[in-house]
């Protein structure tokens, strides 16, 4: 449950994308822009020498490495220990230490076990708040990517805002095409365009993703963005073919690169009858248990059954987190809707399961 007060807790951004999409620009930006924070940076890097660390301006900054490699469960423990050497330095910091904290993950890694460590460790937990995953992907090179990189597929489904790059190297239509890609294994992050990683900061920093408190509010509609965003998708502009169950079938671009080679996806779930709160949080636990090392991540607003508060959830592979939030708005339509995004998911079997939560 997320019912302990975040007031006090410093935001956590987890900033990835694959190398070269522009993760150390916007990073840079971050840290030279006149918007009087200070940021604490954590850089992971992959290989024995740091090398960001020195294309990373502003002075004021200490950038603490991990030279580590991939971030996997064996470098969880080195965040884990970084992070809290920060919380100490804070604290006795007399002139009020940093008021974020930034996690640039190497390129070529899955920022999933990141974020897990700002959930399992206790301290950790207790002094900072997971904020975001914004992922930043190169819109020339994208589906490339996507085609011969488990990696670039992994940052792009787990992420809670894409930051999609270099939109000026690619035309009208190309840019399209990649953000269908990007739609497909991701139907619930927001795409912010941008040239040079410009895009405004107070978009990208702040936003709360991650607290459940807040999903509703910032995301009201979060299965699909509203229209007129960059990254919504209107029906007729959906390339895949839907059979009448709604079962989303593979599909090539038209540059002939399988998208979704990594065999990821997402998968959205919709009830407009209450749920049973005993069999849906089993279901839920269930599924968890079964396919969590496939469940990137997951997100719901679900109506059970005698209860005026909506119950949100979500889950980063098998971490589940939920709570009761604020009343449904009188008159409002009342349904449940829950999005998986992983790989090998049986969208027949998910969504038989979901139907038997039916109250």
């Amino acid at each position: 449950m997320m019912s302990e007060s975040t007031t006090q807790k410093i935001p956590v951004t987890v900033l990835t994308g694959y190398l070269g999409a522009g993760k150390t620009t916007l990073l840079n930006r971050i840290l030279s822009e006149d918007h009087g924070k200070r940021y604490a940076v954590i850089v992971n890097e992959f290989g024995e020498v740091g090398i960001d660390n020195d294309l990373i301006v502003g002075a004021d900054e200490e950038v603490f490495e991990m030279n580590n490699g991939c971030v996997c469960c064996t470098v969880r423990g080195d965040l884990i220990r970084v992070v809290s050497g920060l919380m100490k330095r804070q604290s006795a910091s007399g002139r009020g230490g940093f008021d974020a904290i930034i996690v640039e993950t190497t390129g070529l890694a899955d920022p999933g076990p990141v974020a897990q460590t700002f959930f399992v460790d206790e301290d950790v937990r207790a002094k900072t708040q997971l904020d975001s995953v914004t992922t930043v992907v190169d819109a020339k090179h994208l589906l490339l990517r996507l085609a011969d990189s488990r990696e670039a597929a992994e940052q792009v489904a787990f992420a809670d805002q894409i930051i999609l790059n270099k939109t000026d190297l690619v035309t009208p239509a190309e840019l399209a095409q990649v953000e269908r890609a990007i739609r497909r294994l991701n139907p619930l992050a927001p795409i912010h365009r941008a040239e040079r990683s410009n895009v405004p900061l107070d978009l990208v920093l702040g936003r709360g993703s991650f607290d459940l408190a807040r999903i509703e509010a910032i995301e009201p509609d979060f299965l699909n963005p509203a229209h007129g965003e960059a990254g919504h998708i209107h029906d007729e502009d959906c390339d895949h073919d839907h059979d009448h169950s709604g079962h989303h079938h593979h599909d090539h671009d038209h540059g002939g690169h399988d998208i979704e080679a990594s065999g990821i996806r997402g998968i959205s779930l919709t009830a407009h009858k209450p749920l049973n709160a005993n069999r849906v949080t089993a279901w839920l636990n269930a599924v968890l248990q079964a396919q969590g090392p496939d469940i990137l991540r997951a997100k719901g607003i679900l109506d059970v059954a005698g209860e005026d508060r909506r119950l949100v959830f979500q889950a980063v592979h098998m971490i589940l987190e939920g709570d009761f939030q604020g009343p449904w708005k009188s008159g409002a339509d009342r349904y449940s809707r829950l999005v998986f995004i992983g790989r090998n998911l049986d969208e027949a079997k998910l969504r038989e399961g979901f139907e038997d939560c039916i109250a």
